[in-house]
Order: C-alpha cells, then structure tokens, then sequence
C-alpha cells in the first residue's frame, strides 16, 4: 500500500489546527504584571495573577488591538460585542481553578489563510480567534520526585487561532502554520519565537476512507513547538490511527503528547467536549464592546499585508503567483526584496524584479539555509545583491560570475577602506580587484572560438553531422579557455556563425 505525503492509499487524513498566539503585549491581559521572557520563576506574577481574595481583571487594550489587527488581516467578522467565560479545569499551574476565555462569541469569527503548497494556492478557512489567559508552567525536569510551580506565565495574553478541518496532509498543516506564523509576525502582534513558547500548535488529527464524507474520531496533540515537531507528529498519528483501525480497534478520542526523541505520539488524557470545562460568562468582566469607530482607527495603522502585496508584485512586476507567495512568506523577506528594488532605481526596477525574486528564493534563501541565519543578518544586503543584479543585467557578469561574486560578498570580501559605506561600489570594487568582469570584447571572443574549433575537430565533425550535444560541448571548451569570464551568448552566437559558415 502506498501512501502520498504519508497519508497511506485509500485513506484521507482530515486536519484542524488550533494555534495559541503569544500577544506583544507589555503587560499580561488581565494584569499589570510583565510579559518578558525569561524572569527567574514566580517573579512576574502579580495578586490577580495569584487569584488572591478580592482582586478584579481589567481587560488589557492592546490585546484587545492586536485581535483586531489579526481579524482585518484574514478577512474576518469583528464582534461587536464579545463575552469573556470562564474554562473550568482543575491543574496546579492555574491558580485560579478556571481560564478567562472566550467560547459562545469570540472577538474574531471566521476570516480564512491563503497557503501554498509546491506551486498549487489554497484557502484555509478560520473558524475563530479568541482572546484568552495563558496557565503557569509545571516544572518537573528540575525536581526529583516532585513538581515546581511557575507562575510567570500565568495570564499572559493568547489569541488562539481556530482553523476549520480543510487540511489534508502534512504538508498543507505545515504550510498554513508557517503563513500564519508569517502572518501574526508581519502584523507586529507576535513575536513568533516557537522556543520560548510564543506560537505553539495543537494539531487535530482524524482518519477516514477515501470518499467517506463523514468525519473520523479525532486525537489532539498537544503544545508543538516546531514546525518539523507538528510534521512529525501529524505522520506519526496518521499511521497509528490506520494500524489501529485496520486492525480491528477505534480510535478513542484523546489528547496525545507527542514524543520526539521516539517519534512516537502517547495519551495525555481523555479529550473534553466543551460541556465538561462549564463554561459560563465571567462576572468580573463585563461584555468587550468594540465600535465601528475602533475597528476603523486599527485599520488605519495596519501595514500592507502580505495579500495586497502579491498582488502588486503580480500587478506591477508581472511576478507569478507562487514567487509572489515566496516572497511574502515573512515581512522580512518582502521587505528585503522591496528595498533591492528601492536601491536598483525606478528605472530599473521592473526589469529587475524577477531576477531579485529568483536569487532572493534560490541562492540566498539557500546560504541563509545553510549558514543558519535570518534574512535581516544576511552579508550580502540588499544594495549589494541590487548591484550585482545590475552588473548582470548590462553583461558586466555572466551568471557563473554572478554566483561566484555573491559567495565572495558572502565571505565579507566587498567592503575596503575606499568603498566603505558605500555598498554598490564595494561591488564594482571586487569585480575590478578579483577580475571578474565578463569578456564581451567580439575580437576576443572569436580568437578564441577558432581556436576550439582547431583543436576539436571530431565534436565540430559531430556537429556538423547533426549532434547538438557537439555544439554545447565547443560551448563549453571556449568557456573554460575564458576560465568562465566569456559571455555565454556571444560565445554560442559566434561560434554558430562559424560553424554554419554565415560570418
């Protein structure tokens, strides 16, 4: 039995992820207590965080924007008036013995995530987002044969994501959470560091029959921290669920752990339905009005979005839609790429937008890869990368020249004492120095093709007889005599007209 994307044949996997969403608040969402990360335990949780006698919530208004700014980004209904509740659950890290959430009427309802997977665009829809407190943290590494409580967590502000069961395979579930991590950190509401615990992943996983429109009991694992941890976990419970049906058992619906050190999924306890949590409107709290007037102040302050940019690199660069998706994976990326073309100059910005887009995806994107950098900390900045495009563009560089130049910019050799500041001549300088510009001189170049035409007379025969491959074999010998410094489509034009005897 074969499987596609580890979804094993006549089998379909139905996925529903619930993202918990870190706010970039400087106080928690019913406090005044500190959010930052990293405070030696118990020392950022204040009275309302303890839930001492007497103490009272008051909703904290940022988090309340940032829920705003998400629900104009994804096309959402902003709820007039939402209700906090309270989640009844009983765990030591929660002090309180209840969540304030939100349940009947989130802040946010609907709205849907555009993703990408191989080149094929898909919609995700979202079911809701909703303002909520994070617990503590239970501590069990750090104390043998007992539990430390950390409070510092407690109430820090969360918005989490709902999406609808539309996903059907790894691949599509960890495409729609790196957009939406892409998302919520373009918008400036997360920070998204999946380390410290700003954007963690519950992932709902059921199986049913190819062609079954009924849903499959469904197993939600817990708190995935990284994007390979939710695909592995996601592949691991695909094949669990099919053993275990295929073998005559059911699926018990339950919340799994997943394990990665033996890539295996285990339970953590049964699943809840919504009537066990109790869920009631909180007293404390009254109903969270938000205007007409609010919502549109919020949209005047939000940045262009990663939608609206694709379409203007489509529009206005004739980029296709798959590079446009790439290049607004992250606001980073996209602004990278803006600012290449910002430095190239209006002039040549069009022209240069594809090339920027192929070398931005393709080598840099790889060097970033491999050297385990983000883009903002790239050696080659974006004046640079403008400069080496424009120096291809008007035949200074041949592609191979290109490559070697970007890994040499990469290396820090671009910048000397006459060229600092001033990162475009730092590039014209390292041409000259390392003598790279390409060999457009005709003289030069059909010197050379008569050359390789004497000395390889059997490929010239071969050619001549109808073997192509001859030609780009001569190609490739006048290359290597230029030592790669010869413009390619020079060569191929002159060394043709030779051949062909049409000089």
């Amino acid at each position: 039995m074969t499987a596609t994307d580890g979804v094993p044949a006549g089998w379909e996997v139905v996925i529903g992820l619930e993202t918990h969403t870190q706010l970039a608040t400087r106080s928690k969402i019913f406090s005044g207590a500190a959010t930052a990360f990293g405070a030696a335990p118990n020392t950022q949780a204040c009275a309302v965080d303890l839930a001492l006698p007497g103490v009272l919530p008051v909703v904290n208004s940022a988090a309340v924007e940032c829920a705003i700014r998400f629900g104009l980004a994804v096309g959402a209904t902003i709820t007039p008036r939402s209700v906090f509740a309270r989640k009844n659950y009983f765990y030591p890290d929660l002090p309180k013995g209840y969540q304030i959430s939100q349940y009947e009427t989130p802040v946010v309802a609907g709205g849907a995530i555009a993703i990408i997977v191989g080149e094929a665009l898909r919609e995700i829809r979202l079911t809701r987002a909703h303002l909520e407190e994070d617990a503590g943290k239970s501590l069990h590494e750090d104390y043998r044969g007992q539990t430390g409580i950390d409070l510092n967590r407690a109430g820090t502000p969360l918005l989490e994501i709902v999406s609808e069961p539309d996903m059907r395979s790894p691949a599509e579930a960890i495409a729609y959470a790196r957009t939406l991590h892409g998302l919520v950190t373009w918008l400036g509401i997360c920070d998204g560091n999946m380390q410290e615990g700003s954007f963690r992943v519950d992932a709902n996983v059921s199986m049913r029959r190819s062609g079954d429109p009924a849903l499959g009991t469904r197993c939600e694992i817990k708190n995935l921290n990284s994007f390979r941890f939710l695909d592995q976990a996601i592949r691991h419970e695909i094949s669990r669920q099919v053993e275990v049906i295929e073998g005559g058992g059911r699926i018990i619906q339950e919340t799994r752990l997943y394990d990665p050190d033996r890539d295996e999924t285990r339970p953590m306890r049964s699943k809840e339905d919504a009537h066990d949590y109790r869920y009631f409107p909180d007293p404390d709290l009254p109903a969270l009005v938000i205007s007409a007037e609010r919502i549109e102040a919020v949209r005047r302050t939000m940045p262009e979005l990663p939608t609206d940019r694709r379409s203007r690199y489509e529009a206005e660069y004739r980029l296709s839609a798959y590079d446009a998706h790439l290049l607004t994976a992250t606001r980073a990326v996209s602004d990278y790429f803006e600012a290449v073309l910002a430095t190239a100059g209006d002039d040549a910005r069009a022209a240069l937008a594809k090339p920027a887009a192929n070398w931005i995806t393709g080598e840099l994107s790889a060097q970033l890869n491999r050297d385990g950098l983000e883009i903002s900390a790239a050696p080659v900045t974006p004046a640079m990368l403008a400069r080496l495009l424009v120096r291809v563009a008007d035949g200074t560089l041949s592609g191979k020249l290109a490559r070697e130049l970007f890994a040499a910019l990469w290396q820090g050799q671009g910048t000397v004492a006459d060229t600092v500041g001033d990162e475009a001549a730092a590039v014209d300088d390292l041409i000259e120095r390392k003598g790279m510009r390409q060999i457009s001189d005709s003289g030069a170049l059909a010197a050379m093709v008569d050359e390789v035409i004497a000395a390889h007379g059997k490929s010239v025969d071969e050619f001549r007889a109808g073997k192509e491959k001859a030609f780009n074999a001569l190609v490739g010998q006048v290359m290597k005599a230029s030592r790669g410094k010869a413009n390619p489509q020079q060569v191929g034009d002159l060394l043709r007209a030779r051949l062909t005897g049409s000089r």
